[in-house]
């Protein structure tokens, strides 16, 4: 017990023989309280949202007013009283809420967190600890004084391990949104002067509490709430805003910023040195698959062979847009690679019944349903406002009345009865947009379509959860490839690369030429060359103006600025190259972080995989000749338009 003062209310009796002690809870005072302290359930899991147990983390000064009765002299009873107050820390998983609870203002505001997890009862596997608690599993509180050591250490976000006097080891608590530095700040306020009972072992940056949680500012509410609406639009225009008020309020001073000696840090601080990644290699691209290499690749009966081949052919020089309505179909698993023209043909009737049946069901709604169905009213007003800004340069889609802005409405409408639960969301016009383009029929680009939102349906979700995963694996590659620039931008405010929300989003859709976008999906949609390739697509261009930013000393607006206005002035294929060799050097590394493998999926061990591993020479066909890393074929005038449109 940490014994903080003391006043006596009495005298001690003579004769003591029995002693009866009353411990009352006077008051207590919240010296830090964070929600959204995670523990891991499971180490080995840590992208299972499963494994991680969302709670309530508290430093608590607890005054109690202590008695002692001493009895045994029948004449007379002598109190002496005391004041204690205990310094607890304590962690408690997060209740299950009812649904009531769970449309207040918290739940409101839980897209904004930078990580979000699925909530489940934790069973803690040790048990037996005297510190854990057993109705709420895996919970767990401590007397201040009791603390031996506190380890802090960093993965992309902050993480402490307890070590009590008894030798027992806590659960390690990760604070995925932020706040570490707060709590050090509160467990320091905890400690007597003359405690020398704490050791707080490591180091740590206060950059790792700045995450999505600080926009709940209330001062930001309603961009953020314009933002939770409509992440689309607003990244195009109030984000910048909600993001400089988020840094403005919660920007660390220089002297935060600087990073202590490694010869002046604690015993037990880990120092992670620079990865040696070795030389860039050279990469070329080649040209793109002709139809004659695509009938060469199929069976008499129309099956598909050497698919590994195929892919990498197309990941090296994409397709000729003869080749796209075909080749789209498989790449986005509409047709089975093995599939024969027969049984495709009897696929599509049978996908074709099924798209009209359900086409009709929001066709034949009446005027009288749907004033009674507001979520159907919602999703069509959307789709309507979207679709008549959606690529309108592009011939496809231009003048009033276009029989494609017709379809694309149609499609959109009938992907809210297949998905009722996501229904239509701002940006989903800009992913059909292209594949109707190429597919040029109602029913086949429908499907593909499908595919596609499989993909990207976590981007679209209310809680974001995809758009959360990429930024911090985007942040973590950015990090191997150059620690200088990830440095820079976290000194200026950056480091969490927001300007990078609609690159991922939406896939590039609008920072790159129309037909240059055909070019990216086709080459991402063979899941070449490893996992999460338009992660390396994002590195590869900021590694292209990180000298700019760099010598300009541009900070945080002017970066993100910078971002915005190289929209439709990228060339895809210097991208595609400087991304590729990104990859060689990365997969090349001996001592690459287990964490950049995981995101890489370099750990894995697949058929495709295995035919990368000869850096594609083995792979290159005889006849197909080198391309020069800048295109020849002229630019082109599709999408023109489309960001001032949005931006205006």
């Amino acid at each position: 017990m940490l014994q903080k003062g003391g006043a006596a209310f009495g005298d001690k009796g003579k004769n003591q023989v029995q002693n009866v002690v009353l411990c009352f809870l006077s008051s207590f005072q919240v010296i830090f309280e964070h929600e959204g302290v995670f523990i891991h359930s499971n180490t080995e899991e840590l992208e299972d949202q499963d494994s991680l147990i969302s709670g309530y983390l508290r430093i608590v000064d607890k005054v109690l007013l202590t008695w002692m009765s001493e009895t045994g002299n029948p004449h007379y009873n002598v109190y002496t009283g005391f004041i204690v107050v205990l310094s607890v820390v304590e962690w408690t998983q997060r209740p299950h809420r009812t649904v009531d609870q769970q449309l207040s203002y918290e739940t409101e505001w839980d897209m904004v967190n930078a990580v979000s997890f699925k909530r489940k009862a934790h069973t803690n596997g040790e048990g037996g600890s005297n510190h854990l608690n057993e109705r709420n599993k895996g919970a767990f509180s401590f007397n201040v004084a009791d603390l031996r050591s506190v380890t802090v250490k960093c993965e992309g976000w902050s993480y402490l391990i307890f070590c009590l006097k008894d030798d027992t080891t806590l659960p390690a608590i990760h604070f995925h949104q932020g706040g570490s530095q707060a709590f050090l700040d509160g467990l320091r306020k905890s400690v007597s002067p003359d405690d020398e009972n704490i050791l707080l072992v490591g180091a740590y940056s206060k950059a790792f509490s700045q995450s999505f949680e600080n926009l709940l500012d209330d001062t930001n509410y309603g961009l953020v709430q314009k933002f939770k609406k409509d992440p689309y639009t607003t990244t195009l225009g109030g984000f910048s805003k909600v993001t400089n008020y988020f840094f403005d309020a919660f920007r660390p001073s220089e002297s935060e910023c600087q990073q202590r000696p490694v010869e002046e840090m604690e015993p037990g601080f880990e120092v992670i040195t620079r990865v040696d990644l070795g030389t860039r290699p050279e990469v070329q691209r080649r040209e793109p698959v002709m139809m004659e290499d695509w009938a060469k690749h199929q069976d008499s009966e129309g099956r598909v062979s050497n698919v590994p081949h195929l892919k990498h052919l197309i990941f090296k020089g994409g397709l000729c847009h003869a080749v796209r309505k075909d080749a789209w179909k498989f790449l986005l698993d509409y047709y089975p690679w093995d599939s024969t023209h027969e049984e495709r043909k009897n696929l599509q009737k049978r996908k074709t019944d099924e798209y009209f049946r359900m086409k009709l069901q929001w066709k034949s709604v009446s005027e009288e349903q749907e004033k009674r169905n507001s979520r159907l009213r919602d999703y069509k007003s959307l789709i309507e406002k979207d679709v008549n800004r959606t690529d309108r340069t592009n011939k496809f889609y231009e003048g009033l009345d276009n029989p494609g802005l017709i379809l694309l409405h149609d499609i959109l409408m009938t992907y809210c009865m297949y998905d009722f639960d996501l229904g239509y969301v701002q940006g989903m016009s800009d992913l059909l947009s292209p594949i109707l383009y190429v597919m040029e029929n109602e029913v086949d680009a429908f499907w593909c379509f499908v595919s596609f939102m499989d993909q990207m349906h976590e981007n679209f979700e209310e809680q974001m959860q995809g758009m959360k995963t990429q930024l911090i694996q985007l942040s973590t590659l950015l990090r191997l490839l150059d620690l200088a620039f990830w440095n820079y931008l976290e000194a200026q405010d950056s480091g969490y690369l927001y300007f990078c929300f609609r690159w991922l989003l939406i896939r590039f859709k609008r920072e790159l030429h129309f037909q240059d976008v055909l070019r990216l999906w086709e080459v991402m949609w063979t899941g070449l060359p490893c996992h999460n390739f338009h992660l390396l697509v994002c590195c590869a261009i900021l590694d292209s103006e990180k000298q700019k930013i760099m010598d300009r000393h541009y900070g945080f607006n002017e970066i993100l600025k910078h971002i915005n206005e190289l929209s439709m002035k990228l060339d895809i294929e210097e991208i595609l190259i400087k991304s590729e060799a990104i990859y060689m050097q990365i997969k090349n590394c001996k001592d690459l972080p287990n964490s950049v493998s995981d995101i890489l999926g370099l750990n894995a061990v697949t058929n495709d995989s295995t035919l990368e591993t000869s850096e594609y020479g083995v792979l290159e066909s005889p006849q197909s000749s080198p391309r020069p890393a800048h295109r020849q074929d002229q630019a082109y005038s599709n999408g023109h338009g489309l960001l001032q449109e949005c931006t205006a």
